[in-house]
C-alpha cells in the first residue's frame, strides 16, 4: 500500500496523549481488583498499587504540568497537540472515575472480608472490651507522640511533609471564638491496628482513632470538626549539576528540597463529615479547586499492603499461591561460570531465581582468579547481597568500580547511602553522567583463567535487585562472547574516564544510538516486506511514548508489515487506523507480575533479529539515559524468546487490546484460555520438579525446555 506520502502521519487524531495514556493504565491496574479470578488479598494490593502509582504520576507528571503553567508555557504537546491546562483537564476527568472506581471497590472488598470474620471498624462500633484497648493504647502509646499546631497570627500554617497524613481541627474556646489547629499523624506509628476478638480479625485505623480521642489534645475547648487531610508535593525538582563539585552532596540537598516542594494535590477524608469544603486549606497551600479530592474513605490505600499481610497470616489462601522460582533452564545445576565458557546463560526472572545473578557477583568476590567486578547500580534492595559481595571483593583488594546512579527518581537517599558505603569499602564509584541517567544494567568480571583474561558478561532488562525479582518480569544473559566482553570494557572505561563515545561490536548505547538502530531495522523490514511480503516486528517495553519511533511503525503498517506490540503502561500509538495502523496490534497485560522485560524482535525475512534492552522506545530513554540493547546470538534463547512473544500475544485472560479509538477492552475469543503468567508459573513448577527427578540435565536443556509450550505454540499457530 503506496499511501505513506499521501497521509499526514503527524495528525493528532492517531496519537493518545501520554498523561492520559498514563490514567488509562492505572485504570487497568484498578480493574484486577475488581477481577474475581484474583484471590482477595491481591484484589486488595491492586488498589494499593494504583494509589502508589497515583502518587508518583502527581509527584512528577502533574506537577511538571503545573510547573509549565506557573511559567506560562503554553506550547502543545507534540503528538496531541494539548496544551498543559487542556492535559491536566483530560487527567483530571478520567482520574477522576479511577479514584471513584477505585474506593467503591475497597468498600465491595472490605464487605467481602467481613464475610469471612475480618472487619474494619470505627473505634465507636467497638465493644467494650475492645474499646478499652484503644482507649489505653491512645493514652500511653499514641497521644504521647502528638502534637497539636494551632494556627493563627503567632503560629503561621505548618510546613507538612509530602504524603504525610494530618488531622485538621476546628475547636471553640471558652469565649466562643474559633480556632484551628493541624496534629500531623506520626508516620513511625503503625497506622493498622490490630485488636484480638476470638475468632475474628478487628482493625482500626490510626487515624480514626486519633480523630475520636483528639479532644484531649484540646482541653478547655470544644471540638467542633476534625478529619484527616493528606497533600501530595512536586518531588521533580531539578538537580543542579553544572558546577557541583560533588554530586553526592548536591543529591543530599535535593532530598531535603523535595520534602516541601509546591502542594499539587489535597486529599480529603469525607467519610465523618460529607460537606467539608476545605476552602481554607486549598487557600493556604495555594492550590486550586481541581487540585481537591474529597474521598469517602481512608487515604492513602497503600495501607492495604499492611492490612493484607496481616490478614494473610490467618488466610494465606487469599493470596496468590506461593511458588519457588526453577533453577534457569540453560543453567540447571551447574555453575554459571563454567556454563557460561560453553554458551550464553539465559535468565527470565521471576518465573528463574535471581539467586544465579547474586552468586555471579559472590563467586567473582571470592575467587583468586578474578582480577576486576565493573558494575552499574540503578535500584538495588536496603539489604542488597549484591552490595555485600562488592564490599567483600574490594576489602580482599580486587579492583572494584561501580557506577551509582544517584539520580534513580525516589532511590536518591538509597543510592546515597550504598555509594557511601561501597566507598568506605575501597570500591571505585562513580555517579553517572552530567545530564544523563545510567539506565543500564551490565556487569562485567574479568577472570585469569590458563593465563588468558576471560570477560564475563552480564546484560539484563531490570535492575540488580533481588526483591523486586521475585515480582517483576525481567530477562537477561550471561556471555563470554568476546565481542561482547570487550564492548563492555569501552563502555565502563567511557563512563569512568574521559574517552571519547567507543565503537562498539554488538552493543548498541544510548543516547541516540538506540534510536538509530530501531529506525533502521523498522526500515529494514519495510524493505524486506516489499521483496518477500512478510514482513514481522513483535516489540514488548513498558512504555511507547518516542513519536519518530511511531511514526516509522505507521510507516511500517502502511507498507503491511504486522507489527505486534506488547505495551503494559503507556502507549502513544494508536492500533487499528485504517491506512495508518491497521497492521498494527497493542496489548497490555497486567497481572500477577509487573511485566517490565524488554524485547524487540524483526523477521526479516529468516534471518532473525531479537534484542533484549533496558530500554523503552521512549525518548527520555534513547536520548536522555544511557541505555544499552544488545543482540540475542544463540538460537536457542531466540527460539524460546520467541515462543514467550506468542504465549504472551495470546493471552486471552489478562491481555487488554487497545482500540483504534485509544480505548482498552480484554482480550476475549473461543480460544481455550490462557494466562501468560500462570502459565509460566506452571512451567517453572514443572521443570523444577524434573530437575529432582532427574539432578544430572544433559545439554541441550533450553531447547528441551522450550517443547514444554509445544500445545500452546501449536494452537497459536493453527490460529
Amino acid at each position: 500500500m503506496e499511501t505513506t506520502n499521501a497521509i499526514d502521519l503527524n495528525n493528532k487524531q492517531y496519537y493518545n496523549n501520554r498523561e492520559v495514556s498514563w490514567v488509562a493504565f492505572n485504570h487497568r491496574v484498578i480493574e484486577e481488583a475488581l477481577d474475581k479470578r484474583n484471590p482477595l488479598l491481591e484484589r486488595l494490593k491492586f488498589l494499593a498499587i494504583a494509589s502508589s502509582n497515583l502518587d508518583e504520576f502527581f509527584m512528577v507528571r502533574v506537577a511538571g504540568l503545573k510547573d509549565q503553567i506557573k511559567l506560562n508555557f503554553n506550547e502543545r504537546e507534540n503528538k496531541t497537540q494539548m496544551t498543559p491546562k487542556e492535559q491536566l483537564v483530560a487527567i483530571d476527568k478520567d482520574n477522576r472515575e479511577n479514584v471513584r472506581l477505585q474506593y467503591e471497590q475497597y468498600h465491595q472488598l472490605l464487605q467481602e472480608l467481613e464475610g469471612h470474620n475480618v472487619f474494619l471498624k470505627q473505634p465507636e462500633e467497638l465493644e467494650s472490651h475492645n474499646y478499652e484497648v484503644i482507649k489505653q493504647r491512645f493514652e500511653f502509646e499514641i497521644m504521647p507522640t502528638l502534637t497539636p499546631l494551632g494556627i493563627d497570627a503567632y503560629r503561621p500554617f505548618p510546613k507538612l511533609s509530602n504524603k504525610s497524613l494530618n488531622v485538621f481541627v476546628d475547636v471553640v474556646d471558652a469565649k466562643g471564638e474559633d480556632k484551628s489547629a493541624i496534629v500531623q499523624i506520626p508516620a513511625l506509628l503503625n497506622r493498622i491496628i490490630l485488636l484480638q476478638d476470638d475468632q475474628r480479625m478487628i482493625f482500626v485505623m490510626l487515624e480514626d482513632v486519633i480523630i475520636h480521642f483528639i479532644g484531649r489534645l484540646f482541653s478547655g475547648h470544644e471540638v467542633r470538626r476534625a478529619f484527616t487531610f493528606r497533600i501530595t508535593r512536586n518531588a521533580d525538582l531539578s538537580i543542579h549539576e553544572d558546577g557541583a563539585e560533588d554530586l553526592l552532596i548536591e543529591i543530599e540537598k535535593f532530598l531535603k528540597k523535595r520534602k516541601s516542594g509546591a502542594a499539587v494535590r489535597l486529599e480529603i477524608d469525607t467519610r465523618n463529615d460529607p460537606t467539608i469544603g476545605g476552602s481554607f486549606l486549598t487557600h493556604e497551600l495555594e492550590i486550586e479547586e481541581r487540585d481537591v479530592y474529597k474521598i469517602d474513605g481512608p487515604l492513602d490505600l497503600t495501607m492495604l499492603f499492611q492490612l493484607s499481610g496481616m490478614v494473610s497470616k490467618k488466610y494465606p489462601q487469599f493470596e496468590f499461591k506461593k511458588f519457588e522460582p526453577a533453577p534457569p533452564a540453560s543453567l540447571g545445576i551447574r555453575n554459571v561460570y563454567e556454563a557460561a565458557r560453553e554458551r550464553d546463560v539465559f535468565f527470565h526472572h521471576p518465573y528463574e531465581s535471581f539467586q544465579p545473578i547474586v552468586d555471579f557477583i559472590k563467586e567473582a568476590s571470592v575467587d583468586p582468579a578474578t582480577l576486576a567486578i565493573k558494575q552499574t547500580l540503578y535500584r538495588v534492595s536496603s539489604d542488597s547481597p549484591i552490595i555485600e559481595a562488592l564490599k567483600n571483593a574490594a576489602e580482599a583488594g580486587k579492583q572494584v568500580t561501580v557506577l551509582v546512579e544517584l539520580k534513580a527518581r525516589f532511590d536518591e537517599e538509597n543510592n546515597v547511602h550504598w555509594a557511601k558505603m561501597l566507598e568506605e569499602a575501597g570500591c571505585h564509584v562513580i555517579y553517572g553522567m552530567t545530564y544523563l541517567k545510567t539506565h543500564s544494567k551490565i556487569t562485567l568480571v574479568i577472570k585469569k583463567i590458563n593465563d588468558e583474561l576471560v570477560p564475563y558478561v552480564h546484560l539484563g532488562t531490570g535492575n540488580y535487585n533481588d526483591k523486586t525479582a521475585k515480582i517483576y518480569t525481567d530477562m537477561g544473559i550471561i556471555t563470554t562472547n568476546k565481542e561482547i566482553g570487550q564492548d563492555a570494557m569501552n563502555f565502563f572505561n567511557y563512563l569512568s574516564g574521559y574517552s571519547e563515545k567507543p565503537e562498539y561490536n554488538k552493543l548498541h548505547v544510548a543516547p541516540f544510538e538506540i534510536r538509530e538502530e530501531f529506525l533502521d531495522h523498522i526500515d529494514q523490514e519495510i524493505e524486506s516486506h516489499r521483496q518477500n511480503g512478510n514482513g514481522l516486528i513483535i516489540a514488548k517495553m513498558n512504555s511507547l511514548t518516542d513519536k519518530a519511533v511511531i511514526k516509522k511503525l505507521f510507516e511500517a503498517s502502511q507498507a503491511g508489515v504486522k507489527v505486534n506490540l506488547i505495551i503494559r503502561g503507556i502507549c502513544c500509538l494508536k492500533p487499528g487506523i485504517p491506512g495508518v495502523s491497521d497492521n498494527i496490534r497493542v496489548i497490555s497485560i497486567v497481572g500477577r507480575f509487573l511485566e517490565h522485560s524488554r524485547i524487540y524482535y524483526f523477521y526479516h525475512n529468516g534471518e532473525e533479529r531479537m534484542y533484549l534492552s533496558s530500554a523503552d522506545m521512549m525518548t527520555r530513554n534513547m536520548i536522555k539515559r544511557v541505555e544499552i540493547l544488545f543482540p540475542i546470538l544463540d538460537p536457542d534463547i531466540v527460539t524460546r524468546l520467541k515462543d514467550f512473544l506468542q504465549l504472551q500475544l495470546n493471552d486471552n485472560q489478562k491481555a487488554r487490546e487497545q482500540d483504534m479509538n485509544g480505548v482498552y477492552h480484554y482480550v476475549r475469543n473461543e480460544l481455550e484460555p490462557l494466562n501468560s503468567q500462570e502459565y509460566l508459573v506452571k512451567e517453572a513448577e514443572q521443570f523444577r520438579r524434573s530437575l529432582k527427578e532427574k539432578p544430572a540435565v544433559p545439554e541441550p536443556v533450553m531447547s528441551r525446555r522450550s517443547k514444554l509450550l509445544d500445545r500452546v505454540i501449536s494452537r497459536i499457530r493453527k490460529n
